[in-house]
């Protein structure tokens, strides 16, 4: 639940941080608030909104294989917002730039590529992880709600003790004959029989 709520976060930051930063001078250029881009739609807008669907589907879920494939969104979507803004440029056909940063010093403009797209995607990532890993196993709350509520009981004349293996119960139920109760022969290692 906790990792849905903040995959939602982060992915509303990256859809809206293009449109609101300008107000705080933390800006790609056009550095002017609620300016659309084609750049702002392919490496922000849809990364973001991909990460809040793929959130919400981790924390509505209850089932285990839906959540799964939430998380796995958000993980994709992370990974395009840190690679994104590298790879988008090369694709000329889709004007797939973010622009520069809007910062006056090497500071600040790093500040905005971490919050804009890199450090933004890294968590998105780790986050989305986290919960692709707790999905992947059982827990042990998890198994016991599985279970069935009662076990059927065994008949007193069959129970064993505690700690005893399916096999002994299986050896133990065997009826014995006098033959098997016999000690077998043994030989002597080397000696050969006639």
């Amino acid at each position: 639940m906790l990792s849905g709520l903040v995959l939602i976060l982060l992915g509303a930051w990256g859809a809206l941080v293009p449109f609101v930063g300008p107000y705080f001078h933390y800006a790609y250029t056009p550095d002017k608030a609620w300016i659309y881009t084609t750049g702002r739609l392919w490496l922000e807008i849809l990364p973001g909104a991909a990460t809040v669907l793929g959130g919400l589907i981790v924390l509505a879920s209850s089932s285990r294989p839906v959540a799964h494939l939430g998380a796995w969104l958000a993980a994709l979507s992370g990974a395009w917002f840190a690679l994104g803004s590298l790879i988008g440029p090369t694709w000329t056909g889709l004007k797939m730039t973010a622009g520069t940063p809007a910062g006056a010093t090497v500071a600040t403009r790093a500040i905005e590529q971490i919050g804009f797209f890199t450090g933004l995607g890294v968590a998105i990532v780790l986050v989305a992880a986290t919960a692709i890993g707790r999905f992947s196993v059982v827990g042990v709350r998890e198994a016991r709600l599985a279970a069935p509520a009662t076990a059927p009981e065994e008949p007193a004349d069959t129970a064993e003790p505690a700690g005893t293996s399916g096999w002994r119960r299986i050896v133990t139920r065997r009826k014995v004959t006098t033959d098997e109760t016999a000690e077998p022969a043994t030989e002597p290692v080397g000696s050969s029989s006639s």
